[in-house]
């Protein structure tokens, strides 16, 4: 099975989708995706559609319910790189990321993400009690 590679960049995940969108594609990058937000313990993640033709309505449920997923672990997700062709599509279908940041480009991507990324680390230290 193709995969879609995730490179750490910080306190960033990259995923660079450059290849055709299959179901069992998206579903092993949502496994790899939140395994690796736990693992690396980073604030953000960057989905870099920028090689995607097609946007389908399946597409776009698993990208909003990994960002929501995300969300939960901490972690902040922006979508970068989506032509002007799949924008179009996508409102021609009535399509709609709620609650994801996209962005123009990997760099404005990054910028969006920069106190995130910026942060350092959560610390693994004990937590801390609460105020009597």
């Amino acid at each position: 099975m193709e995969r879609v590679p995730v490179l750490p960049l910080g306190q960033v995940l990259l995923a660079s989708v450059q290849t055709e969108v299959t179901d069992n594609v998206v579903v092993a990058l949502r496994e790899e995706l939140l395994s690796q937000v736990i693992v690396r313990g980073v604030r953000g993640v960057v989905i870099d559609i920028s090689g995607v033709q097609v946007f389908d309505s399946y597409l776009s449920r698993v990208v909003t319910e990994t960002a929501q997923a995300l969300r939960l672990l901490s972690a902040r997700t922006v979508v970068a790189g989506m032509s002007p062709a799949v924008a179009v599509t996508m409102v021609e279908m009535g399509l709609d990321l709620p609650g994801v940041a996209t962005a123009r480009s990997l760099a404005h991507a990054l910028r969006i993400l920069a106190p995130d990324a910026l942060s350092p680390p959560p610390s693994a230290g004990p937590a801390p009690q609460d105020a009597v």
